[in-house]
Parts: structure tokens; sequence; C-alpha cells
């Protein structure tokens, strides 16, 4: 009785053998030469390696601040460039003031009170005299300079520095600007220390 299986095929060659079928060479030069023009069209038309894109900008925080901005965002990047060409001259880029020359805001109670009034009289009728920030004794004669400030860039200002530096109070609108402008009228007198001490917040 044969062991064979009659319905299974018998080799006539002897054992199976397997053998390397290479991929023709077209292929593989067609497909190298695809994968080229593909790297070549998405680096001449995504912009991720154009230097035109970003240049001069050194990095992506550098080139955030020149991107669009809408609502809080917006007031603060127009209140820290206003400060920084107004008030930083003198009170320093960093809040901290300069000896002889202009009171700290960083951590003033002038600053970070609840209400703004008091503040916001500072740059719209000046101040002149004695007054006493962070514990020191200063004699000032500062000018009006918020005076000749749009209310909404004035406000922006005030904002800023009341979250600046670690300072964490409230934000100032261009309208509470506008109602305190008012109030003090075209012909501000330059105040004093006492006289903005005798003001409500």
């Amino acid at each position: 009785m044969s062991d064979e299986n009659p319905s299974c095929p018998t080799p006539s060659g002897g054992e199976p053998t397997s053998t390397r079928s290479a991929a023709p060479m077209w292929i593989i030069v067609t497909t190298l030469v695809l994968l080229f023009l593909g790297g070549y069209y998405f680096d001449q038309h995504s912009g991720w390696f154009n230097p035109k894109v970003y240049a001069p900008y050194p990095n992506a925080e550098a080139l955030g601040a020149y991107q669009p901005m809408s609502g809080d965002a917006a007031a603060l990047a127009r209140g820290k460039t206003v400060y920084e060409s107004v008030c930083g001259i003198c009170h320093g880029a960093d809040g901290l003031g300069k000896p002889g020359q202009a009171p700290a805001l960083a951590a003033s109670e002038l600053v970070i009170t609840k209400g703004f009034n008091r503040l916001a009289h500072i740059p719209l009728a000046g101040l002149n005299g004695p007054i006493k920030v962070c514990g020191k004794d200063w004699s000032m004669a500062m000018a009006a300079m918020g005076a000749a400030l749009p209310d909404d860039d004035l406000a922006a200002v005030l904002t800023y520095i009341r979250g600046a530096w670690g300072n964490k109070a409230g934000p100032v609108t261009g309208d509470d600007i506008k109602k305190i402008r008012a109030e003090i009228g075209k012909a501000p007198q330059v105040m004093t220390g006492d006289m903005m001490m005798k003001l409500p917040e």
C-alpha cells in the first residue's frame, strides 16, 4: 500500500527550492525620482524651510510678538509698547524704578490697589513734591505724561502695569479714563502727594 496521497500532486523535479527574484531596476529608480521630486515640491511650496517666512525673527516667540492679537492680549501688548516708549525711560522696563529719578511700580501700593482713580490722576495731571512709595520717600516732579495719550492707550498702560512684574490688580478701560479725564477738566492742576492721597481710590 502506497503512503502517497493521490490527491496531492507529486513534484517531478525533486524537492522544491526557493529562488530570490530581484525588483526591476526601473521601479527603484522611478521611486527614488518621485521621492526627490515630492520633497523638492514640498520644500518650495510649504514654507517650512523657506527663510523668507521667518526672517529676520530669531525664534517663534519673537515672531509671535508681531502676530495679530485681539481682546485682552491685544490690550496688554499695546500697553507694554506704550509703557516702554513713554514710561519705561524713568520707571524702568522691569518696573523697578531708577534711584533718584522715579519710584518702582512693581509692588507699589499706588498700583496694586483695588481702585485706580489715584493712579490714573498721576499721568493725567502730573505729580510734584514729596511722596512715599514702597516705604521710600521721593521728592519728584512728574509731568502729565498721559495727558496727550488717547484714552484707550492710557488705559492699556495702566492695565499693563497693574498686571506686570507680579502685580495682580484689575484692568482699566478707555471709558474709565474718559470719565476721569472729564472730572479733571482741560486744565488739570498738578497734584501733590497729599492731594493725591485725599482722592478716593
